[in-house]
């Protein structure tokens, strides 16, 4: 059995990148985002790259060093609002954009994941979503084709997984991890805590091994997107 852990995400992501190649990055905001894997993909230089992700990190941290470094040219996304360099690569004509519905995305990958070619959905019609997409009506109701996405490689974050790895997500850390990990010719995962095989509850797992060709310990400093407080009251 092939040893599927490495000792560094640079490692990790060794002979599996290519210029203009299609990424999926799970993660939702800055929650559960393969941070030492965008580091790693940054620092390997590879360019065109199309990121097939909910979001595009924000200025400076996740996906937001990929951008400052012109390295993404396509984003495959729902929300990018929060990274200014994105809307300015964007509005400059830079940065190919295809937007998504949050819902459509999910379902997307985990179709693509699945095998499916394209499935029909009610979300986007009569909006520019649905702009040169094939509607076909179903029991008088009308639905916008859309098709499954399939990666040439994911990049996920766990909380944690064993040495042959198998998954645990934590929260909001299982949005879009899970069926990106499907999605992906080849799919690469950091993990908070490893441990061996046969350490996990079967009943507990999200994402079987078989899903997972490497896997790496991370590091992580787990940034707020948007800090929000409020004074605390005097008596």
């Amino acid at each position: 059995m092939a040893n599927k852990v490495f000792p560094s995400a640079s490692a990790a992501l060794d002979g599996l990148t290519f210029d203009g190649m299609t990424v999926m990055s799970g993660g939702f905001g800055l929650c559960g985002i393969p941070e030492n894997l965008i580091i790693a993909l940054r620092d390997t230089g590879v360019n065109g790259i199309t990121v097939i992700s909910n979001n595009a990190g924000v200025d400076g941290w996740g996906l937001g060093l990929l951008l400052e470094t012109k390295q993404i040219s396509k984003m495959i996304s729902s929300y990018v609002g929060e990274n200014k360099e994105f809307a300015r690569q964007y509005l400059a004509g830079e940065l190919e954009l295809e937007f998504n519905p949050q819902g459509t995305l999910a379902e997307r990958c985990r179709a693509g994941g699945a095998g499916i070619a394209g499935f029909y959905t009610k979300t986007g019609v009569g909006t520019l979503v649905a702009e040169g997409k094939e509607v076909k009506e179903f029991n008088g109701e009308k639905y916008v084709l859309e098709t499954g996405l399939v990666a040439d490689l994911s990049i996920v974050k766990a909380w944690k997984g064993d040495k042959e790895g198998n998954l645990i997500f934590r929260k909001t850390a299982r949005n879009f991890n899970p069926m990106m990990a499907t999605a992906g010719k080849k799919c690469v995962a950091e993990v908070e805590i490893l441990v061996e095989t046969g350490e996990l509850d079967p009943d507990a797992i999200h994402t079987p091994g078989i899903y997972i060709d490497r896997i790496v310990k991370g590091a992580f400093e787990k940034r707020i997107e948007q800090r929000t407080v409020r004074h605390r009251e005097t008596a």
